[in-house]
């Protein structure tokens, strides 16, 4: 009865996802006209394809120019704020893109900081905050910190010995860059190419702010546009086709070239060596440019957050009812996909450590990444398909928005839960089997005290996803229905600077606490012994 309760929730869990992704793909597939159109045989469907492969490929090169000096400038150098910094530069990773957005608008727009430090100067800037030049600012913004975080750790790895050896042989600076800390950045930078490329080739929601037109758009926002304003389902179809071909190399490209080591944990600590004074220069030339990139439209969130709150801010209902509506998706997301890794898991780890069938085992698992190939704009327009006829979407628009919410962190969650079910399997499943627990006794004296601090990271973290979606609402939303990355983005559409102000800095405190309560479980000790096994 145990070993069928382990096949059953993984089969159970991996039905439903392939019902919810692959349905609504088949229903998008299945329009007249959606796979009858070659890229090259339609001038806006090539256009918009190289455009989305374009602004992905710049985005990726200028991340990575930027981020491999001041790598070098972090790992080296020691000043205050240091260990902050890094700790920033993981919440980049995490921030609701509409946040940094309106960081980005406070900050490059027509009455933003720089434009009136260049006016009270003399210089007029042009506008580049829309179009391309508007997009690669923003990509930039958040994948520079986090090609960041990744190469000073692959510097951490160098030995220290070979600091050791560079300094008694009084190697120059260029010399050590060759030898040493080149190698250990190289080994990294086909993996982060690609996971940055598929990043910012998927990127639907700065591309919908900052995209300034039909000359200045991608594959996603296309699809959005051809269903939302001009109910074109075998247009949407079309571009949908495309975007999932696209999309699968890249993912298939990212699996074969990512990187080596997956942790992003902030600096160790580790003692730099020593660097000479001579460097100061170069090392100012890279700590500049990006710092000046990315700390300013943080310090715009909160400052412009802070008056607007004071102000005015809790005197609009709106704002409270919408962060409410915000934290039930978020809530609902995160536990419906905390659900299902764990059970895709149980089964998973069934397979891979019991039934000694590894492959099995990925592969079960690796249904809960499959949405990696489906973008949420493909599925948001596969669902609409599949059920405009069967059901009144807008009234449902809210279950509707939790399950795509669900699927987009599914990948995530599986991946803070997977290693400790399978270690808790390996170290206790012997001694669990020989003490009879079973069912809800092993759940309560076993499984629960070893496993309940990483799905508080889960959980956390798939509430931090569905809390900065935009794709999912974009479809789905109405005037009943509201999120604050929503409302932020239709305050700033209609310049309602104040209002965004604090729509932004409470988006903004929602995810920094659920980052805190991410760092905080995993800096508890996960591994103690489970209470009370032998009493």
């Amino acid at each position: 009865m145990q070993r069928r309760f382990w096949w059953c929730s993984g089969g159970l869990v991996a039905a439903l996802i392939l019902s919810a992704t692959l349905g609504p793909l088949a229903a998008l597939l299945s329009q007249p006209g959606t796979t009858t159109v070659l890229l090259w045989q339609d001038s806006y469907l090539l256009h918009v394809a190289w455009f989305s492969l374009k602004q992905a490929a710049l985005s990726t090169l200028f991340s990575l120019l930027l981020a491999v000096p001041l790598a070098r400038a972090l790992f080296h150098r020691q000043f205050p704020g240091k260990t902050l910094l890094l700790h920033l530069f993981g919440l980049s990773q995490v921030l609701p893109v509409i946040i940094a957005l309106f960081g980005l608008v406070a900050v490059h727009g027509a009455q933003g900081w720089l434009t009136q430090l260049t006016q009270r100067a003399g210089i007029t800037l042009p506008d580049y905050l829309f179009g391309l030049s508007g997009i690669l600012l923003a990509h930039v913004f958040f994948n520079m910190p986090l090609a960041t975080r990744w190469l000073v750790q692959a510097l951490e790895q160098i030995p220290p010995n070979h600091w050791r050896q560079a300094a008694q042989l009084d190697m120059p600076e260029w010399s050590r860059f060759c030898l040493l800390e080149w190698p250990a950045m190289r080994r990294l930078l086909p993996g982060l190419a690609s996971l940055i490329f598929m990043l910012c080739f998927t990127s639907f929601t700065i591309v919908m702010a900052l995209g300034g037109g039909p000359q200045a758009t991608t594959l996603e926002v296309a699809i959005y546009q051809a269903l939302r304003f001009d109910f074109d389902l075998a247009s949407a179809g079309q571009l949908a086709c495309w975007q999932l071909l696209l999309g699968t190399l890249i993912v298939a490209s990212y699996g074969w070239l990512k990187p080596a080591t997956a942790s992003l944990s902030s600096a160790s600590g580790q003692p730099c060596p020593r660097y000479q004074p001579r460097a100061l220069f170069p090392d100012l030339l890279a700590l500049v440019p990006g710092l000046s990139l990315f700390l300013p439209p943080l310090l715009a969130i909160v400052w412009y957050g802070l008056q607007a709150l004071f102000n005015l801010a809790w005197q609009q209902s709106m704002l409270l009812h919408t962060t409410l509506q915000s934290l039930q998706i978020a809530a609902s997301a995160g536990m419906l996909s905390l659900g299902l890794s764990v059970g895709l898991l149980l089964s998973s780890r069934h397979l891979s450590i019991r039934c000694h069938a590894p492959r099995a085992g990925r592969l079960l698992s690796g249904t809960g990444s499959l949405i990696l190939l489906i973008p949420t704009s493909v599925l948001s327009t596969g669902l609409f398909i599949l059920l405009q006829e069967k059901i009144d979407l807008f009234a449902h628009g809210f279950w509707l928005v939790v399950l795509l919410n669900a699927l987009a962190a599914l990948p995530y969650t599986l991946r803070a839960l997977q290693e400790p079910m399978q270690d808790l399997l390996v170290r206790y499943d012997r001694l669990a089997d020989s003490l009879g627990l079973y069912g809800l006794s092993r759940l309560r004296w076993l499984e629960w005290p070893l496993l309940c601090r990483p799905a508080g990271r889960a959980l956390a973290l798939g509430m931090i996803f569905s809390l900065g979606d935009l794709a999912a609402i974009a479809m789905f939303g109405s005037d009943e229905l509201q999120t604050l990355p929503w409302l932020l983005y239709q305050q700033l559409g209609h310049y309602q600077m104040d209002a965004a102000s604090a729509t932004a800095l409470v988006l903004l405190l929602i995810c920094i606490t659920l980052l805190w309560l991410i760092e905080w479980l995993a800096s508890r000790n996960e591994h103690r012994e489970p209470p009370s096994l032998l009493e």
